[in-house]
């Protein structure tokens, strides 16, 4: 799957450099995936969920989450927004 775009996953690693490795290990296993469908992403991605129409990627153990729209059909995953788990609990991330 083609991951568009790693600067997200930048930006938060500079504001959270911890966060650094975890976030380039995904975006490596991402990179790598094939699915044609959220039932089989959960097979390498066991901790994704799906709502409304985004696909949450839980990285880092709880600490981290990757919000994502995928096109499935032309294999690309789209990173909208990289956050804290506090920064997911508020629930923003869905407004944006």
């Amino acid at each position: 799957m083609r991951v568009i775009s790693k600067k997200p996953l930048r930006d938060f690693w500079e504001r959270h450099p911890e966060s650094k490795s975890i976030l380039e290990t995904w975006f490596k296993k991402a990179g790598q995936a094939r699915a044609t469908s959220f039932p089989e992403l959960r097979q390498t991605f066991v901790s994704a969920d799906y709502v409304d129409g985004i696909t949450v990627f839980n990285v880092g153990g709880n600490k981290y989450r990757i919000a994502a729209v995928i096109h499935y059909e032309k294999q690309r995953l789209y990173v909208r927004q990289v956050m804290t788990h506090g920064e997911y609990n508020r629930n923003d991330w869905r407004r944006k």
